[in-house]
């Protein structure tokens, strides 16, 4: 994000919701292996990949099918050691649901590498498609308190702010862990939504300008600042 704002000579100023914990515990080392026993495994995140891989060795079987929501994800999985990937264009659940590798999956075992909360939407779709899933949340989105000095440096500020939004979660997280001021300055930003799902959640949440971007990268997201809503 800083590079691609750079690009377009933008300071970016990161408000974190929270820190990534891989889960070690021996129920998430049994549903991992179970999930990584799976005909088909997703992997939800590049942090997702990076928790499991620390868990345990990532290979795909002969016949088993690997997908990643986005190219993020599937990077980090060919880094993990899985050569072949089905990734979307469209790089959100919707998009992902939408692969020919996930139609036909009646009778078929799903893995889910995912964390707590987060893409709900995956699972129901699979299970009422007729697959069985095993889920595995193989990390947790802990939420911590936002820096001081990043607060005192947004209250400073007195120029247009964007703010991309490419997770539902981290913006209600966010909303609802900052000062009303900078909640309500927050609000008032120009929203550069990764989806119309996460447009309409923004909307939901108070926001009142909305772009919708091509997608979920940095460019996308920065890319869609100067459309009209």
């Amino acid at each position: 994000m800083r590079r691609a704002a750079a690009a377009h000579g933008l300071r970016v100023l990161a408000l974190s919701p929270w820190r990534i914990a891989v889960r070690d515990d021996p129920d998430t080392r049994r549903a991992l292996r179970a999930a990584l026993a799976a005909d088909i495994v997703i992997a939800t995140s590049p942090a997702a990949v990076r928790a499991a891989s620390t868990l345990a060795t990532l290979r795909a079987r002969r016949g088993q099918a690997f997908c990643a929501v986005g190219s993020a994800t599937a990077e980090a999985l060919r880094r993990a050691g899985i050569d072949r990937i089905h990734a979307p264009e469209r790089m959100d659940s919707e998009g992902l649901l939408a692969l020919d590798v996930l139609q036909p999956v009646r009778g078929l075992v799903v893995g889910l590498l995912t964390a707590p909360g987060g893409r709900d939407r995956i699972a129901p779709t699979l299970r009422a498609r007729g697959a069985s899933v095993h889920r595995a949340d193989v990390y947790a989105r802990e939420p911590i308190a936002p820096s001081p000095r990043a607060l005192a440096q947004l209250r400073a500020f007195d120029g247009p702010l964007l703010l991309p939004v490419s997770s539902g979660e981290a913006l209600t997280t966010i909303l609802a862990a900052v000062p009303d001021d900078i909640s309500a300055r927050l609000r008032g930003a120009r929203i550069l939504a990764a989806s119309e799902r996460l447009a309409a959640l923004a909307r939901e949440a108070g926001c009142a300008d909305v772009r919708i971007a091509d997608g979920p990268r940095p460019a996308q997201l920065l890319a869609c600042a100067a459309r009209d809503s």
